[in-house]
């Protein structure tokens, strides 16, 4: 690792490797697959949600019911502590503006939800298959009715510019010591360091910025991104963000989840 980041450095960069080193995070690339999942349980970005008879599908504040936005089958996954090694994660937004984002309230889960299934039946005799209850929906960030698998990719990143954690990693003004090559430098970093596409954990990808401070203990939960492989668009060119407390993540509790959602 060490030795694969100091040849993607600049030479000017160099001196600072092993700041940049210790800022290596873990993460999982989500990669979408174009065939959809077989089975209703499986990871999937859209299409039908895995929901067994007994559970109701989620709503909305107005009782309407929410679109699948995805889910994650955490048994798929290489392990990535402390995110779970089974369950279903699954990721319910609006057709509203703001796709159920309360500005407000980030954490209000009255438009968006997130529902954690910790036992997961492999018996498609025991889950709903016929989801014509669903309503039409209106504007989302996908096209309702497309379904993709998802492929995961156990991966490794350095910190990106626009992370919170960049100052903590380099600290404060970091690029104001280049002088004159200030900006040059800093599109340099910005452009071979990067954190977009779909992932779990890691560092967060921002079209503007990170709403996180320094003293929010707000992990990446899962990240979704305009994809033009999926036919997905987030506003302008923008990336969702699910954000989570470790102590929560640890204690498999999604209802104090962050969402969060910018654009270009």
């Amino acid at each position: 690792m060490e030795n694969e980041h100091q040849l993607e450095l600049p030479d000017i960069l160099l001196p600072f490797q092993e700041k940049l080193v210790a800022s290596v995070r873990q993460f999982i690339e989500v990669i979408p697959k174009e065939e959809a999942p077989a089975k209703l349980w499986e990871s999937k970005f859209g299409g039908h949600p895995y929901l067994p008879k007994d559970n109701t599908y989620p709503t909305n504040a107005s009782g309407q019911e929410l679109f699948f936005l995805g889910q994650i089958n955490f048994a798929e996954i290489p392990i990535l502590a402390p995110y779970p090694e089974k369950g279903i994660l699954q990721f319910y937004i609006s057709d509203t503006d703001g796709y159920g984002v309360d500005e407000e309230d980030p954490f209000s889960q009255k438009d968006f939800r997130l529902i954690y299934i910790p036992e997961v039946l492999d018996d498609e005799t025991q889950l709903i298959k016929d989801f014509s209850f669903l309503r039409k929906y209106g504007d989302l960030p996908v096209y309702p009715g497309t379904s993709f698998g998802m492929e995961f990719i156990p991966s490794k990143e350095l910190v990106p510019i626009e992370d919170h954690a960049f100052s903590q990693h380099m600290g404060e003004n970091f690029f104001e010591q280049f002088g004159e090559q200030q900006w040059p430098v800093y599109e340099m970093y910005g452009n071979s360091v990067s954190s977009d596409g779909h992932k779990i954990g890691g560092y967060a990808h921002f079209a503007q910025e990170d709403p996180r401070k320094a003293d929010d203990p707000y992990l990446l939960l899962c990240q979704f991104d305009t994809d033009n492989d999926i036919e997905s668009m987030w506003g302008d060119m923008g990336t969702a963000h699910f954000f989570i407390k470790e102590t929560d993540l640890k204690a498999l509790n999604f209802n104090n989840v962050w969402f969060h959602w910018d654009c270009y």
